[in-house]
């Protein structure tokens, strides 16, 4: 005969702790998945700018945009105008004026880190407006492009040593 391990009233007390945990769980990881997206709106005001680029390799939706290393937004949208550019929408805090010389960059974090756009000021005096665009901008670079472009800076300095 098999003996039951708990009480019925132990078995209750069991059950509830098990959904209560599970309940703790899931509002965790939902704080965790939405924390960005809530710092983001707590921040204050935001307008908007875009950026054309010619290939946003890894970037995405919500990645962020900073300035001399700091968040000051993020990206909102990405859609393609009529030659087939990317035009990236960004969101930055009211309090952030760029200057309308400035520009936009994709790039990593690391070699193979996550992507954002870094924004180089530029000196003018007069501001990018909201719903403006940044009149300078840089590609990502492609981990693949850049590889090609060592080995045949190599094999070319190969060659004219043998020479």
């Amino acid at each position: 005969m098999k003996e039951d391990i708990y009480s019925a009233e132990e078995a209750k007390h069991l059950k509830v702790g098990i959904y209560a945990a599970c309940v703790i769980a899931l509002i965790a990881s939902l704080y965790v998945m939405n924390k960005d997206s809530m710092a983001h709106k707590k921040d204050g005001e935001y307008y908007t700018v875009d950026a054309r680029f010619n290939r946003t390799d890894g970037l995405l939706v919500g990645d962020q945009v900073r300035l001399a290393g700091v968040d000051i937004g993020r990206v909102i949208n990405a859609k393609l105008d009529d030659h087939f550019k990317a035009i990236l929408t960004l969101d930055i805090q009211e309090n952030i004026k760029i200057p309308d010389d400035s520009s936009a960059s994709i790039v990593s974090t690391g070699l193979m880190g996550k992507k954002y756009i870094e924004i180089e000021p530029g000196g003018s005096m007069d501001y990018i407006p909201q719903g403006g665009e940044f009149a300078y901008t840089q590609d990502a670079m492609v981990l693949e492009e850049l590889m090609d472009r060592i080995i045949s800076i190599g094999k070319a300095n190969r060659k004219t040593d043998k020479k």
